[in-house]
C-alpha cells in the first residue's frame, strides 16, 4: 500500500509539472522575476568562456533542447527551467555571461559550475564563479535597475517582489572536502567542523543577498551526493547502494542548514526563508518513479565524470536517474522542480513550498 502511494506521490508531480505549465506558460508569471545563484545543476552557460574543465556546451549535453548545447549539465531543461515554466516565465532564465539589459527585470542566472560557498571549491578544474562572485554580479545587477528606475528604494521595491533560488555545497565536498590531493580542509575540519564552518559562512552569504532586496528565498540543500555514478564509481560502497560517509556529510549539512533557515527567520522578519529537502526528494527507490538505471549515467564519461564530446549516450534518457556522473537527467529534474513548487511529503520543504513562498 505505501509503495502505491508513493507512486501515485510521483506521477502526480509530474502531472503539476505539466498542468503548471499549461496554465501559467501564456498568462502573467506568478512572480515578476527569478534570481538564481548555483553551481552546475542549475549553470545555463555561465562556464561557456571560462578556462575551466567545468564547461558542457558541446554534445551530448542538450542533445533534447532544440537549440543542443547551452551549457546546461543534463540532456535538456535542468530544474530551474522547469520551475521557471511551472512559474509562468515564456522563457528561460538567462545566464548573467550574455545578459541584455532588458532582461534583468524578470530575473538572472548567475549559476556556475564547479561553483562553491568556499572561494577555493571547484579550482582544480579552473576558473569558476563562486558564491560570492555570483553576489558581486547580483550587486551590478542591483546597480543597473537601480539606475533604470531611478532610485535604490525603486530597485529595492521590485526585487522584494522576485523569487530567489540558492543551491549551494555539492562542490565544497565533492571538489574540495573529499580531494585531499588539492584541497586542506579535510585536514583542518572534522566532519562536524567543516559542516558549521559553510553554514556559517553560508548565512552571511544569504545575509547580503538579503541586502539587495531579497524577500522571498529558496534555499536548496545538498542532494544524495554520495549515490551520484561517481562516488560508486571512485569510491566503492562496501556493500551498501550509495557512499554512505558522503551521505552522512550531506545529511549534517542540510540539518544545520534547516536551523540557519530557522535563524533568517527569525532575524530577518521582513523576508521569508526556505528548505528545500533535495536529499530526501533524490532518495528512495527510483524505479517507482519510473525510472530503471540509477547507478551510472546516460552518456560516457570522462575521467572527472562528464560526458564524452560527441560520444552517443542511451536511447531511453527518461529511464535513467542521471546523465553523467553527476547530473540528473531531464526527467529527473522535473521531480525536483515539481516537489519544491508544491511538497507532496511535508518533508520535501520546510517551513512551506515555494508556491507558497510566492504568495507572501
Amino acid at each position: 500500500m505505501l509503495a502505491e502511494i508513493k507512486i501515485w506521490l510521483w506521477l502526480l508531480a509530474f502531472l503539476v509539472v505539466s498542468s503548471n505549465m499549461q496554465l501559467h506558460v501564456q498568462a502573467v508569471p506568478q512572480v515578476p522575476c527569478f534570481f538564481i545563484f548555483g553551481d552546475s545543476l542549475v549553470d545555463n552557460g555561465n562556464n561557456n568562456g571560462l578556462p575551466t574543465k567545468a564547461v558542457s556546451n558541446y554534445p551530448p549535453y542538450g542533445i533534447d533542447l532544440p537549440q543542443g548545447p547551452t551549457g546546461r549539465f543534463s540532456n535538456g531543461l535542468n530544474t530551474v527551467d522547469i520551475l521557471a515554466q511551472i512559474l509562468g516565465f515564456d522563457k528561460y532564465i538567462p545566464p548573467f555571461a550574455n545578459l541584455a539589459s532588458s532582461d534583468i527585470f524578470s530575473g538572472v542566472n548567475y549559476a556556475s559550475a564547479a561553483a562553491g560557498i568556499r572561494e577555493e571549491s571547484g579550482s582544480h578544474l579552473g576558473v569558476r564563479i563562486s558564491l560570492d562572485k555570483q553576489l558581486v554580479n547580483h550587486g551590478i545587477t542591483f546597480s543597473l535597475i537601480t539606475k533604470s528606475l531611478g532610485s535604490k528604494d525603486s530597485a529595492t521595491q521590485h526585487l522584494n517582489k522576485c523569487l530567489y533560488y540558492v543551491g549551494m555545497g555539492s562542490n565544497d565536498y565533492l571538489n574540495n572536502y573529499y580531494m585531499p590531493q588539492n584541497y586542506t580542509t579535510s585536514q583542518n575540519y572534522t566532519s562536524e567542523q567543516y559542516a558549521e564552518a559553510l553554514i556559517t559562512q553560508y548565512g552571511n552569504q544569504i545575509k547580503i543577498l538579503h541586502s539587495y532586496g531579497a524577500r522571498k528565498v529558496a534555499i536548496f540543500g545538498v542532494g544524495p551526493i554520495g549515490c551520484t555514478p561517481f562516488a560508486i564509481t571512485s569510491q566503492g560502497t562496501n556493500g551498501s547502494l550509495c557512499v554512505d560517509k558522503f551521505n552522512l556529510d550531506a545529511q549534517l549539512f542540510n540539518k544545520k542548514l534547516v536551523s540557519l533557515v530557522d535563524q533568517l527567520n527569525k532575524e530577518l522578519t521582513d523576508a521569508k526563508f526556505i528548505y528545500v529537502d533535495s536529499f530526501g526528494i533524490g532518495s528512495g527507490d527510483p524505479s517507482l518513479a519510473g525510472f530503471k538505471v540509477a547507478n551510472v549515467g546516460c552518456c560516457p564519461v570522462n575521467e572527472i565524470g562528464q560526458c564524452i564530446c560527441s560520444k552517443t549516450p542511451c536511447q531511453n534518457r527518461s529511464e535513467y536517474t542521471f546523465w553523467d556522473s553527476f547530473h540528473p537527467t531531464e526527467a529527473a529534474n522535473k521531480i525536483y522542480a515539481a516537489r519544491s513548487y508544491q511538497n507532496f511529503l511535508k518533508t520535501d520543504t520546510y517551513p512551506m513550498d515555494i508556491s507558497h513562498l510566492i504568495k507572501l
